[in-house]
């Protein structure tokens, strides 16, 4: 199925405020995806490791006030571009955006979730440890295992950019692509 050549037409682009959130919450979750995945492999356990590991849930803070923004500012001041297909393609990339929205919540849910259970720090601030300890294992399992579905979603996401872009020529990546691009 080809999608019409539109790169003579101008190109409608997102607001500044939901490219940025965009870029931002992906770069940090690909960060965080790397650490939580591989940082065991390639770091032996010393203090550095131990700093990582704090580095990731401080992130992960982060990233939840991130998740959180992005949805306030898209509910609030984002713009809404005209749909050139009202199709099966858009109605997949809609349920493929809202499983993304989805499994951020989750992952840091319950990432919070298990910050708690384990009582981490976070810089200066000390999270009390709540919640019976013996969750730990769960919690960090589902809380990979979300990640890694994350992960393949955002690749899917990332692949029909491209695929949009490179074999469609049509705007859909420009147009979440910051100013100059």
């Amino acid at each position: 199925m080809n999608a019409p050549d539109d790169t003579t037409r101008p190109t409608a682009r997102y607001d500044g405020g939901t490219i940025a959130l965009h870029w931002l919450t992906a770069a940090l979750v690909l960060g965080l995806w790397l650490v939580g995945t591989f940082l065991e492999d390639l770091v032996p356990k010393s203090a550095l490791r131990s700093g990582i590991w704090s580095a990731h849930f401080d992130l992960g803070f982060v990233l939840t006030g991130l998740v959180v923004a992005f949805l306030i500012w898209r509910r609030a001041r984002g713009r809404d571009l005209p749909v050139d297909d009202p199709g099966p393609l858009h109605r997949l990339a809609k349920a493929t955006h809202a499983a993304l929205y989805v499994l951020l919540l989750v992952i840091v849910g319950l990432g919070i979730a298990n910050a708690f259970v384990r009582g981490v720090s976070l810089g200066p601030v000390s999270l009390p440890q709540i919640g019976d300890p013996e969750w730990r294992r769960p919690l960090t399992h589902w809380h990979g295992l979300a990640a890694n579905v994350l992960m393949v979603l955002a690749l899917f996401h990332a692949v029909a950019a491209l695929v949009h872009h490179y074999l469609w020529h049509d705007a859909v990546l420009r147009r979440m692509l910051p100013r100059g691009s």
